[in-house]
């Protein structure tokens, strides 16, 4: 296949093309240059702006687009009624965020989705980012009602993830000693960049006009679980030390980011629990979590000091509640 991409240098993007290439696509990037412009020098490039420059697009065709960065719905728009006569599918990365965070557990595609009082809203925060991509994938079924593929992502993990969430557990065991972490019996479901990029471009590739949550295995670990398989699958001898959702609260420790992934029960439940049978009938497979954490750790090892780190929890707050755990002994 002919494939464009629109971004494709950053996490998921990078993850989508590394993998078309191996599954003998062609791949054409279409972005503004700025996120490490030089990971792909053999790569065709189309530097643009989808806002301003689609232009560029002009008397080209391609089997189909995966859109990786569509925040905004009016720009989605733009870029879906633009290539709806130049690619005959449209692929959009959207999120498990269309849904409400607390609902009930192992939700479907057909679950409630979020809604906005104001659609002409473009702001992206915490409470209008998941209404947004409602939003977009509906410009994306709108243009291309029958050739639509929208995969609702979970937290995707693994090589080249800028936020630290994965990567912060997978670092914290392999630098050992004694650690805080979540309760153990808290739930994770999390998706492995390279297992979401092979699962969209084999529905592509299968002329698929679908929505999917790919969200993470069946059953998702639990944060016990988890960490004893990075603890096994890096040599370390970390001890970690599973914390009450109380003794988090009471220490005031911010949940998701400050202590990543720790979410608070009964949340915890609801939205890291999403059904994923769908995407795993059609085909949906997962690789081994310890080869997606040694990976992570040979990525992660070899980082400037000075790399942003969204999540994370200092070790200054670690040292500090270590010490409360052991006064409440």
């Amino acid at each position: 296949m002919n494939i464009l991409i629109i971004g494709g240098t950053r996490f998921l993007g990078r993850a989508l093309v590394d993998r078309a290439l191996a599954r003998g696509h062609q791949v054409t990037l279409f972005n503004r240059g700025k996120t490490n412009p030089d990971a792909y020098p053999d790569i065709e490039t189309i530097i643009g702006d989808r806002e301003t420059d689609l232009d560029k697009l002009d008397g080209r065709t391609w089997d189909a687009v995966v859109d990786t960065c569509g925040y905004v719905p009016r720009i989605v728009k733009l870029s879906a009624d633009v290539l709806k006569d130049k690619v005959k599918q449209y692929a959009f990365i959207s999120t498990i965020s269309v849904y409400p965070v607390a609902d009930s557990e192992n939700r479907d595609e057909t679950a409630t989705l979020l809604t906005m009082e104001d659609e002409t809203v473009e702001e992206i925060t915490n409470e209008t980012y998941g209404p947004l991509k409602v939003l977009c994938e509906n410009a994306v079924m709108e243009a291309f009602p029958d050739n639509a593929l929208i995969i609702r992502s979970g937290l995707i993990v693994g090589p080249n993830d800028p936020t630290n969430r994965f990567t912060y557990w997978v670092t914290r065991t392999g630098k050992g000693g004694e650690a805080i972490a979540p309760p153990a019996e808290q739930p994770v479901q999390f998706i492995e960049a390279r297992d979401i990029a092979d699962f969209t471009l084999a529905r592509l590739e299968a002329g698929a006009n679908e929505i999917y949550n790919v969200t993470g295995r069946e059953t998702p670990v639990s944060f016990g679980e988890w960490l004893s398989t990075a603890k096994e699958a890096l040599g370390s001898d970390v001890t970690y030390h599973h914390v009450t959702d109380d003794f988090l609260q009471d220490h005031d420790i911010g949940e998701f980011m400050e202590l990543p992934l720790w979410i608070n029960q009964p949340e915890a439940k609801q939205f890291m629990t999403f059904n994923v049978d769908k995407a795993v009938r059609d085909g949906l497979t997962f690789r081994p979590l310890a080869d997606t954490i040694r990976d992570t750790y040979a990525w992660a090892k070899d980082l400037p000091d000075d790399t942003p780190k969204p999540a994370d929890l200092p070790a200054e707050k670690e040292a500090m509640l270590l010490k409360a755990l052991k006064q409440d002994a």
